[in-house]
This record gives structure tokens, C-alpha cells and sequence, in this order.
């Protein structure tokens, strides 16, 4: 039973579009073909449950964090469009924020409209935050705007959205991101600058990506290969696009 069940998980996989085609990858999918998958798996986790790969990993993943961390610093110095929304729920009005690009001075200001590309430091009319001043960053029910009473707080959506800059002794910066991507990228670009832990999902999932293409790369077999030097030319375009099908 468990191999019939292995069967049909993994023609699953493929994402079959008729029961035609589920079926041919069935047959292909004979017992056989599943022991060979199963060793050729076993084989391949137990590769890198080694000691030695487990021990490039963890010489490895420093460097993959410094790596995540410049990205995030990088778009902090990008800056981003927030919204001002207030208890009302109304969202007509913009700021906009971006670190410095030697990343001392925490930049922001006003916006009559959302802007098309970065904004420049010298049309942010606010005084700017020094990063030495922040004291702390905090999140979702711990921020200023959160604990105020009226719809912000009821909503389960902006809460997971909120973050906060806490600097000076009672002063604050309070954020509502556009989605989670930007929340993940500058919580983490915030505690990096604070030298703390970069802990948000996003960063999980970097890691791992990463970190699994490194050890790939590093595992090669690569000797006698001649590597260039420089990347091989771009190719011209085709004469035309007839190879191309749509499946869907």
C-alpha cells in the first residue's frame, strides 16, 4: 500500500492535465522505478548528512548570511513608499523612507503621491534619524500605532504589517508596510544595522536557497574543467518564436 501511495503522490507532482496523462505516468512509475528513486534519495540525504558537508555548511554560512544582510541594507538605501493610514482607514496620504548609503542616517518625508522609482535624500524634507539614536525596533502589538485604540488595532492584517523605530527617549517612526515582502526586508535590514539577529521568514527561506546552491556548486566535480574567465557571448535573437508552445 505504501508504494501505491508513493505512485500516485508522485505522478501527482507533474501536475497531470488529463487522466490520460496521469495514468502514462503511473505505468512509468513502477515498483522497480520506485525502489530506484527511493535508494537514489537515501543516497543523496545521506551524502549531505556527512560530517564533512555538514561541516562546510557551517563554514559556509556565514558568508551566506553577510551576503542576505547587504541585500537588505541595499534596499533599505533604495527606500520605500509607505501609506499613512490613520484610525479613519483613510489611505490617500504617502511617506517615503531610505537609509543613507553609508548607512548612518535614516531618511523620510511626505509624498503628495506615490512615486514612480526612488525618491532623492535632498526632497525628504523631515529631519533624519540617526541609526546611533535608534534604541529599538519593534513589532506588530508592541508598536506605538498598534496600541491605540480603533480599527488599526482590530485589524489582524495591518497588525502583521507594523513595525516601529524607537529612538531618542520617547520618539518613534511608525510603519505599516506595503505587503510582507517589504516588512521582512526591512525589519531584517533594521536589526542588521542594530548588529541583531536577522530572524524574519524571508531570511529562513534565503538561507536555505542559498546555502543548498552553494554547497551544489562547491560539491562539483570540476577538475580538468577548464572555467573561463569571462562569461561566453550572448547569443542573437531567433529569426522567430515558432518553437514556443502555451500549454495551458
Amino acid at each position: 500500500m505504501q508504494v501505491v501511495k508513493e505512485q500516485i503522490t508522485r505522478a501527482l507532482t507533474i501536475k497531470p492535465n488529463s487522466l490520460d496523462q496521469f495514468k502514462s505516468r503511473l505505468q512509468n512509475l513502477s515498483y522497480t522505478e520506485i525502489l530506484k528513486l527511493r535508494q537514489s534519495e537515501r543516497m543523496n540525504q545521506e551524502d549531505f548528512q556527512s560530517r564533512p558537508i555538514l561541516e562546510l555548511r557551517e563554514k559556509i554560512q556565514p558568508e551566506i548570511m553577510e551576503l542576505i544582510k547587504q541585500q537588505r541594507l541595499n534596499r533599505l538605501c533604495e527606500g520605500t513608499c509607505f501609506r499613512k493610514i490613520s484610525s479613519r482607514r483613510r489611505q490617500d496620504k504617502f511617506w517615503y523612507c531610505r537609509l543613507s548609503p553609508n548607512h548612518k542616517v535614516l531618511h523620510y518625508g511626505d509624498l503628495e503621491e506615490s512615486p514612480q522609482g526612488e525618491v532623492p535624500h535632498d526632497s525628504l524634507q523631515d529631519k533624519p534619524v540617526p541609526v546611533a539614536d535608534i534604541k529599538a525596533v519593534v513589532t506588530g502589538k508592541d508598536c506605538p500605532h498598534m496600541k491605540e485604540k480603533g480599527a488599526l488595532k482590530q485589524n489582524k492584517e495591518v497588525l502583521e504589517l507594523a513595525f516601529s523605530v524607537l529612538y531618542e527617549s520617547d520618539e518613534y517612526l511608525n510603519f505599516i508596510a506595503p505587503d510582507k515582502h517589504e516588512y521582512c526586508v526591512w525589519t531584517d535590514g533594521l536589526n542588521a544595522l542594530l548588529g541583531k539577529e536577522m530572524t524574519s521568514e524571508f531570511t529562513r527561506s534565503d538561507m536555505d536557497t542559498l546555502l543548498n546552491m552553494e554547497m551544489k556548486l562547491r560539491l562539483l566535480d570540476l577538475e580538468n574543467i577548464q572555467i573561463p574567465e569571462v562569461p561566453p557571448p550572448i547569443p542573437k535573437e531567433p529569426s522567430n518564436y515558432d518553437f514556443v508552445y502555451d500549454c495551458n
